[in-house]
């Protein structure tokens, strides 16, 4: 930016730059840099040539964060998004999860016990789903919503626990993806899997606003949005 020759600064001296040429420069700078890992003219290319595995260019002719489900109305919001905290953030925790999945699928290294010291998993045989309730809630106090599920394992080996996890529509295989709406995804062996698909809104995980119960044979998975209405 030239800082010179403004009203209020002398010769050789940096004038003061207003609010818009500085959030204007400050944008550009980002640009720059997100330009030195990002390409964004390669989206019309095969899939292996784009550098930005999150990055989409949906039909409206917007930008989306697959990995933060976020739009961007143009190239300059979507490259100062990359550069944020949440974006980076995100980035961290699933480099995190992918170090984990890599660790479980390595090749087992050779340790000196006999074959029949090693643990071996065992193949089970999977018995059906699990029956079910799903029901919507709402907490008086705080006019917020939510919702609870109670399912039933009465056939569930002993010293397990079932196990829940949140996914992102872009992290499932089943259906196409859709980033309005996340899944609730519960596994408890010998039972098959089940997932609940429900809106993408954020969900409340303060102290009390999201819990599970487990008082065998009954789960109970119980948390509400940071919204006060469900569509």
């Amino acid at each position: 930016m030239d800082y010179q020759n403004r009203a209020g600064s002398r010769f050789g001296g940096g004038g003061v730059a207003g609010y818009q040429e500085t959030n204007a420069a400050r944008r550009e700078r980002l640009k720059k840099l997100a330009l030195e890992t990002i390409d964004l003219s390669k989206h019309n290319l095969p899939k292996k040539y784009i550098q930005d595995p999150y990055f989409m260019k949906n039909h409206l002719g917007t930008y989306e964060c697959r990995l933060c489900l976020t739009m961007h109305a143009n190239e300059n919001s979507y490259l100062t998004h990359t550069q944020g905290k949440a974006h980076q953030t995100n980035l961290a925790r699933r480099e995190a999860l992918e170090n984990r999945k890599a660790q479980r699928t390595a090749p087992v290294v050779q340790t000196g016990l006999s074959q029949s010291q090693v643990p071996l998993r065992k193949n089970i045989m999977k018995i059906g789903r699990p029956g079910y309730k799903a029901s919507k809630i709402r907490d008086p106090e705080t006019g917020q919503f939510g919702l609870r599920f109670q399912l039933k394992y009465p056939d569930i080996q002993v010293n397990v626990k079932p196990r829940y996890r949140i996914m992102s529509a872009y992290e499932q295989r089943v259906e196409a993806p859709d980033r309005k709406f996340q899944y609730l995804v519960v596994a408890a062996e010998p039972y098959e899997s089940v997932a609940f698909k429900i809106n993408a809104h954020e969900i409340d995980r303060s102290p009390g606003r999201f819990w599970t119960y487990w008082d065998a044979p009954t789960y109970t998975i119980q948390f509400f949005f940071n919204v006060d209405k469900l569509s």
